[in-house]
Parts: C-alpha cells; structure tokens; sequence
C-alpha cells in the first residue's frame, strides 16, 4: 500500500513537471526573446585618434586634426511606447537615442544629433511610424527608418542583412564576413560598405562651406563613404563591437574637392568589455529558458513519471513456499493436552488399585 502511495505522488510531481516544461517552451521561451518595455539606458562609447574633421567656431569653417569620441546613448521612451496602436502595440518599443561627438583635447562639440523611432521587439528592425523624428542641431525633421540601427535580430543568421545609414538615410545591405571571438563570445562579422553616396545637407550650409573651403565656388555638395563594419552575439543580437571608417569630401561646382572627415571610429575596450558582459548575461538567461531549463524539466518529469508508474503497480510479494506459519498458541497447548490423555494412561491409579487389592487379600 505504501509503495502504491509514493508511486502516485511520484506520477503527480513527473506530470507537473511535464506541464512546466512545456509551458517554459511553448509559452515563456517565445516572450523572452524580445525587446524589454523597461530596457536600461545604455551608452556607447567609441573613439576615432589621428582623425580629420570639420569644426564650425563662430561661423567660421575649417578643417582640423584630432581624437574623436562619439558617445550614443540609448533609453526607452515608456510614454510614448504606451501609445503605440495597431501593429505596433505590444510588437513594438519607441526608443530615444542621442550622439554627441567632441574632440578629446578641448572637448568642443563638433557634432550631435537625437532621434526617436520605433523598433520590432523580436527583429530589432525598424518600423513605420508616424511619430519618428531626426533632429541634427539645425531643425527637427521627419525621417524614414528601416532595416537593422542599433541592433541585430535575436537568433541573428550567417546572412546579409540592411543597415540604415543615418547620413544618407537609407538602409544599405552587410553581409556576413565571418565569425569571431571577442570576450569568450562567438560574434558574427557583418560589413557595409557605402562608396560616394551623397549627403543631403541645407542649401545655406552648403554654401557656407563651399565659400569658405573652396574659393571660386558657389555650389558644392559632399560625397561620403564608409566602411562600416559590427560584431554581433548571435543568441542576443546584441552589437559587441563596431567600427566605422569614415570620410567626406566637399566637392565644388568648380571641380575643387576639400576633405572634411577622414576617421576611423571603434568601440573603446571598455565599451567591448561592457557589451560582451550584457551579452553573454543575456545569452545564458535565454538559453536556460528556451533549451536547458524545457530539456531539464522533460527529463525528470518523463523519469518521475516512469518510476512513478512502476511502484504504482507493482504487486505486494508472496510469501515463500518453505516458510514456517506458526500455529496458534492456544491451538497448540489443546493438542496436546488431548495427545496426553489417550495414548499415555496415568500410571498412578494401577498402583492404588494394586493397593487396595493388598489390603483385601491380607
């Protein structure tokens, strides 16, 4: 009975571990792998030495000669993430994202801009919405987004995926190079590559430049490149490392061309130690949810069950043929009393009558 009892409660305990297991697969794993709504603000820090740059002081245009830090920080925006409607509620999170460059020596500003846009919680791609906005300093302005910005899809592939590129505001493809460790993470390479595409800047400040840089003429535009090229954790798609090799050219009507970039921007080691951290953190959570934490729970629920199942029905064991049953205590005594009376007269009563018959005769 007992081994019937703890036969049952093993079953019981292997079946709800079956029911964990699947819910962990079927129902946890598959909102784990998604953009949280309450992401930390997170900051990227990379660095461009030995770099050629524009700097405007006062109206003044000239190009100088330095270390570049760039500085992307990254936060959610709950306010407006709440007001998502249609498609985009609840696939969606409105992210604001801000860049500043300075020159490392004098800490003067040389560039800046702040966006708002909306990303797919599963790909990390951009989505249409109507409230994204791109501002550089001069003006906010509406701006399309699409393809990969500031992240990779979780489960990234060996593929070719689009970049959006914020100087020419259009996704161009990067294909997959190779694969890499960086930090004990495996990365997947991805590289864009951008030749003389043109960058579309206001008329005036493109005058500005054009007289200042390049005497004699009256219109200009700037041509840009870039070779840009990010690590990415698979698991996560989480950016591990990023570089960028920068140049603009300001060409004139006139045929006179002025170098106005020429940078190579990289993560610092502390931004590549920072991300790797996050990533390989994030990497484990979700394999422990979607693999080892369902193939765990199966294994020893189907165990539970099996064992379970087997005490259940097992049969109570018979006694052994040669084993002696002991006869009743009370039974035994009656026997032998009955045994002493029959077959073992009493040997007194002889002699008293032998006794008597003595005494007659005398």
């Amino acid at each position: 009975m007992r081994s019937r009892v703890i036969g049952a409660a093993l079953f019981g305990v292997g079946v709800l571990a079956l029911v964990f297991a699947g819910g962990l697969a079927f129902v946890v794993a598959p909102q784990v792998d998604r953009l949280p709504y309450d992401l930390e603000r997170t900051q990227s820090v990379a660095e461009a030495p030995n770099a050629r740059f524009l700097q405007i002081t006062e109206g003044k245009a000239e190009v100088n000669q330095g270390t570049l830090r760039s500085t992307i920080t990254v936060q959610p925006d709950a306010k407006e993430t709440a007001k998502l409607e249609g498609p985009l509620d609840g696939d969606a999170v409105v992210w604001l994202v801000g860049q500043e460059v300075i020159r490392t020596d004098t800490k003067a500003l040389i560039s800046a801009y702040s966006t708002s846009l909306a990303l797919d919680r599963k790909t990390g791609a951009a989505l249409p919405w109507n409230k994204q906005w791109l501002d550089t300093g001069n003006n906010r302005q509406s701006v399309s987004y699409s393809g990969q910005i500031y992240k990779f899809p979780f489960g990234t592939e060996k593929k070719t995926y689009d970049i959006f590129d914020r100087d020419i505001n259009a996704s161009q493809p990067a294909r997959f190079v190779k694969t890499e460790e960086i930090k004990g993470l495996e990365t997947y390479q991805f590289t864009q590559e951008i030749r003389d595409a043109t960058q579309e800047l206001p008329a005036d400040r493109l005058q500005l430049l054009a007289s200042q840089l390049l005497p004699g003429a009256t219109t200009s535009q700037v041509r840009y490149s870039n070779t840009r090229s990010v690590w990415v954790e698979p698991t996560t798609g989480q950016f591990i490392k990023v570089q960028e090799a920068q140049r603009k050219s300001l060409v004139g009507n006139n045929g006179q061309e002025a170098v106005i970039l020429d940078a190579v921007f990289t993560y610092t080691d502390d931004t590549i130690a920072r991300s790797a951290e996050a990533a390989g953190s994030n990497r484990q959570l979700l394999q422990m949810v979607k693999l080892w934490g369902p193939l765990a729970l199966l294994v020893i629920g189907l165990a539970l069950v099996i064992v379970g199942l087997l005490k259940a029905l097992r049969r109570p064991r018979a006694a052994a043929v040669g084993d002696t049953v002991p006869e009743p205590r009370s039974g035994r005594h009656a026997a032998d009393k009955v045994s002493t009376g029959a077959g073992k007269p009493e040997r007194a009563a002889p002699s008293a009558d032998r006794g008597r018959q003595q005494n007659s005769d005398g």
